[in-house]
């Protein structure tokens, strides 16, 4: 049996499960791994509102982050060499990395405005515009302070682009408890529903 140093996800000498889950150690792991290389990244989705909570309400497959484009060749290269796969059918702005156990991490990469608004290229030519407030998000994963887009990003990032999952109208109400933010009709649930 190899021996081993560092995080089991990080390596790609360790055999694992298919559809295993992207855990807080392999999270903070990651992050701690991009920081290392000055690659400063924001967490978004599931992870980014457990980070915005401070606990893992949920198991999640992924990790989403927000990158900055000139960061996005350097991010693949340390992908790539800690044992990730990039995934068919991502753009330039926005792919998804997989290990061997099925756990991904999905880069959205933004450049800057001159007013700190992040811009997303989105695949068919557009410009989604995350707004400067967004990136002031903290967070905790396993204690660990991180970087987060802040609850009103989150709402209006899920309030948007596709229609929300059950778990998504979860993390959006967990937010509303949390944080007072308000949410869309659509991302509410509806009264008297579990």
């Amino acid at each position: 049996m190899p021996f081993v140093i560092g995080p089991a996800w990080l390596s790609s000498t360790v055999r694992r499960r298919k559809n295993e889950f992207m855990n807080p150690s392999a999270v903070v792991e990651l992050l701690r791994l991009l920081d290392d290389a000055q690659i400063e990244v924001w967490l978004d989705g599931g992870w980014g509102v457990d980070a915005l909570l401070g606990v893992e309400t949920r198991p999640h497959q992924d990790v989403d982050i927000i990158a900055r484009v000139s960061d996005t060749e350097k991010l693949r290269d340390i992908l790539r060499g800690k044992g990730f796969v990039i995934q068919p059918g991502g753009t330039p702005s926005n792919f998804v990395f997989a290990d061997s156990s099925g756990r991904e991490v999905d880069v959205h990469a933004v450049t800057f405005d001159e007013n700190g608004n992040g811009v997303y290229r989105m695949a068919g030519g557009q410009d989604w515009i995350y707004p400067a407030a967004g990136f002031g998000g903290q967070g905790t994963v396993s204690n660990v302070p991180v970087r987060c887009l802040s609850p009103e990003a989150q709402v209006l990032c899920h309030a948007h682009g596709y229609p929300p999952t059950k778990k998504d109208i979860e993390d959006m109400e967990r937010l509303r408890a949390r944080f007072g933010v308000e949410l869309p009709a659509h991302l509410r649930r509806a009264v008297g529903s579990s």
